[in-house]
Parts: structure tokens; C-alpha cells; sequence
């Protein structure tokens, strides 16, 4: 049985469910999904039952619920809920997914909502809203335990007790002084292996890695990554402990980058999904394409130029978009590469010339493949040898140039500090096949006499 039609199942069971107002039925479908397949279910109900699925949820379920959709739906339940259970909820709810929720509300909406939660969170989800987007500020949450350095194993096995539903995770605690600068880490795992009357910070790992407040959340993203952290301690300028980021948060950082990557790739600009309306899919798509569009008449200037050329020997024709297609492909991976690449890890001087010569060795490597098979084809079908030696020299020559534009913009955006992703792929595309267009006719004319 296919995962669609297992998931129908279980909608058209809840929704049965609803009807006969069987309770005990609805928890025990719950009680089996995630928190994410019960967003999914919610949202495929008909509006009719929505109403009597939020009343059947526990507090813990509706956190969970809210935490999985998008900010419309949000807003949505919370009006559903009552001043009562959505006070609840979004006590409940992590700050930094609290703070994502209400960026785009009205400032007098945030300030009613926030009033009803309790103070601290309060004053932390307002704290983490005044930090730049995408920083490390804006992602943090304060669901973690974090002990004084006077503290025993037993006080701190004892906390973790006290606090074990408020903390989203727990294979960390964090070490601090009176003051709350952050001085240590110290495991679980190190928790359990010590003597209960050991000091934790006679255990403790002082040489904790961390991230400021206003780190990109890209920057997080790979430090998590690279050291494989479950949560990472986020400070203040000062080394104060202001909270931590968590690797779920980061996965969601990791996909909203690539998405935006890709968009910028394919210059479509703004996000575009399924439900993006025809009219506002165009309006996003149509600046880069207008631009592209004036570039590409250069391109037919060029043709028109060389007129007399093409009129003379008419196979020239057949293998143009062969030349510009293949140099817009070959500069194209290569801008996928290196953007991929940037992505990962910061270039300096010496690997930056290291990739160019890779690069360029590539295309030598790719061109001389590529110009050998075209000169045979050309050389057969035509039986003209001197045509095979201008569409395997021109293509030769093409793809290295391709290769190495798809390469050095966006390096030269990446040391301008502009994203490199902006390159994109219709814009490298164009620009090539204005290159390839002037060497492709610029040898055919330069052979023109042998050709005829």
C-alpha cells in the first residue's frame, strides 16, 4: 500500500471519528503520529471538522499542531482557541518558533499575545525579535538547563528533573558563573559516568564552542554540522549565556537556504510553490527574464552580423545551438559547483586560485573531448574537414570559457560579499551564448574561403 493512500486512510478514519464524536478513537490515531503527519492530517480536513479536531487535542498536541504550520493557520487556531487555551499554547510553544510566528503581526497584535504568556518568555521572545533576521539571535530559545559551577552531580541531576518537560533537549547542560557568563559544558553521558558528590566544574569541558548572538544563521548551521551538536550555546558580546540553537531549528535553516539558492539559480526571485497564484508566480519571474530578454537581442545582433557568413556555408547553421547550448551547460554545473561549494565553506586566496585552475583544467579536459567527437560528425556528414576544425575549435574554446565564467562570478560576488547565488543560471547561459556566438562566427569567417 502506497504512503498516499495509507495517509488518506488514516484522514478519512479521524474525520469518522469527529463525526460519531468518538474521542477515545481520535487520541488513539494521535497517539501514532508525529507532530508534523498531524499538521498534514489537520490541514487536509474539510473546514467542518477543524473546529471539533482543536477541541479534542491536548495542550501538548495543539503545541505540537502550531509549531507545524504555516503562519496563516496559526493565526487561525490561536482565534479559535480562546484567550484561555492559546495562552496555553503559546506558553508552551518554543521562543524562537514564538518569535517567527509574530514577526509579521502588527505591533499592537504582538504586544496583546505577548501579555499573555508568562513574563520571562515574554521578555526572551521580545529580546529575540530585536535581533537581526537570520542571526543566531533570532534562532535561539531558552529551553535549555544550565547549572552554577558551585553545583554537585546530584543538584544537577536534580534539576534536570525539575526542568525535564521545559528543556528541548538535555544531552547538554551549560556551565555558568554568578553572573551568567558561560564558563563550561558538561554532558549527560559525563552525569551519569560521575560520582554524585563531584563538582561539576572539576568535570566540566572548558573550552566550550559557541556562537555570538549575531552570527549568521548559516554560519550556525555549519558549526553544528561540523561538530555534530545536537544544541550549540549561543553567547552575548560580553560571554553571557543568551541561549542556545538547536540542530532541529537547523535543518530548517539548511532547506530555507538551499530553497533560496535555488530560486536565486533559476531567477525566479521570491519563493514560488504550488500555490503561488499565475499572477504573482509571473510578476516574480518577469524582472530577471526582461533583463535576460534585452541581453538575448545582443545575441541575435551578433547572428545578423555574420549574415553573409551563414548564407555562404549553411551547415554553420545546424551546429550553432549545439555551440551556445553546450557552453551555457558547462558554465552552468560549474556555478552550481562552486555555489554548492561556498555554501559550505569560506575560500581563501590560495584555494580560491587552487578551484580556478581545477576549473579551467576541467574545461580543457571537458573541451578537447567534446571538440574531437563534433570535428568527426562535422567531418563525416559534410566531408569537409575545415568545417569540423571550426565547430570542434569554436566549441573547445567556448566550453573552457564557460567553464571559468560559471567559476569566477560568482567567486567575484562571493569577495564582494554578495551572495553568490544571485549568478544565475539564465544570466551565465546568456552571457555565454554571446560569447560562443562571437568565437563560433569569428573562426567560421575567419575560414570562410576554405569552407566555400
Amino acid at each position: 500500500m502506497s504512503t498516499a493512500v495509507r495517509e488518506d486512510e488514516i484522514t478519512l478514519t479521524l474525520i469518522q471519528s469527529l463525526q460519531e464524536g468518538n474521542s477515545i478513537e481520535f487520541q488513539e490515531i494521535l497517539n501514532e503520529l508525529q507532530p508534523y503527519d498531524m499538521g498534514v492530517h489537520y490541514q487536509h480536513l474539510p473546514e467542518k471538522h477543524r473546529n471539533k479536531f482543536l477541541l479534542y487535542l491536548t495542550i501538548f498536541q495543539l503545541t505540537d499542531l502550531m509549531q507545524e504550520l504555516p503562519k496563516t493557520e496559526q493565526a487561525n487556531i490561536l482565534q479559535k482557541l480562546g484567550v484561555e487555551k492559546s495562552t496555553q499554547v503559546l506558553d508552551r510553544m518554543d521562543n524562537d518558533d514564538l518569535a517567527l510566528f509574530l514577526a509579521d503581526l502588527e505591533p499592537e497584535r504582538i504586544e496583546e499575545l505577548l501579555s499573555q504568556i508568562n513574563q520571562v518568555d515574554s521578555e526572551f521572545v521580545q529580546k529575540n525579535m530585536n535581533y537581526p533576521p537570520e542571526t543566531a539571535g533570532r534562532l535561539m530559545n531558552n529551553r535549555y538547563v544550565w547549572i552554577p559551577r558551585h553545583y554537585t552531580i546530584r543538584d544537577a541531576i536534580d534539576k534536570i528533573r525539575h526542568f525535564v518537560e521545559i528543556a528541548e533537549y538535555l544531552n547538554y547542560l551549560y556551565v555558568v558563573d554568578e553572573d551568567k557568563k558561560l564558563l563550561g559544558v558538561i554532558s549527560y553521558k559525563d552525569l551519569i559516568l560521575g560520582n554524585l558528590g563531584d563538582k561539576v566544574e572539576d568535570i566540566m569541558y572548558n573550552r566550550v564552542v559557541k556562537a555570538d548572538v549575531l552570527m549568521d544563521q548559516e554560519d550556525v548551521a555549519q558549526i553544528i554540522s561540523r561538530y555534530d551538536f545536537v544544541t550549540l550555546p549561543i553567547i552575548e558580546e560580553d560571554n553571557t549565556l543568551a541561549g542556545v540553537v538547536t540542530v532541529d531549528d537547523v535543518i530548517d535553516v539548511v532547506m530555507q537556504e538551499a530553497n533560496e539558492d535555488i530560486e536565486k539559480l533559476s531567477a525566479s526571485g521570491k519563493s514560488i510553490d504550488f500555490d503561488t497564484p499565475s499572477l504573482t508566480a509571473a510578476y516574480r519571474r518577469l524582472p530577471w527574464l526582461i533583463i535576460l530578454l534585452f541581453i538575448g537581442l545582443f545575441s541575435g545582433s551578433i547572428i545578423s552580423r555574420f549574415e553573409e557568413t551563414l548564407q555562404a556555408v549553411v551547415a554553420l547553421t545546424f551546429f550553432m545551438p549545439l555551440i551556445a547550448g553546450m557552453t551555457g551547460n558547462t558554465g552552468t554545473q560549474s556555478l552550481s559547483v562552486v555555489v554548492r561549494g561556498l555554501a559550505s565553506q569560506k575560500l581563501n586566496t590560495k584555494q580560491t586560485i587552487k578551484l580556478i585552475i581545477r576549473e579551467l583544467w576541467v574545461g580543457i579536459i571537458i573541451g578537447v573531448i567534446c571538440s574531437v567527437l563534433i570535428l568527426l560528425i562535422a567531418y563525416v556528414w559534410q566531408g569537409n574537414f575545415i568545417l569540423g576544425v571550426v565547430v570542434g575549435g569554436s566549441l573547445l574554446m567556448t566550453l573552457i570559457i564557460g567553464t571559468l565564467a560559471g567559476t569566477i562570478i560568482p567567486l567575484i560576488l562571493y569577495r564582494l560579499n554578495i551572495d553568490p547565488a544571485v549568478a544565475s543560471g539564465p544570466l551565465i547561459t546568456t552571457i555565454n551564448d554571446i560569447l560562443s556566438l562571437l568565437i563560433y562566427f569569428g573562426m567560421a569567417t575567419l575560414f570562410i574561403s576554405q569552407l566555400m
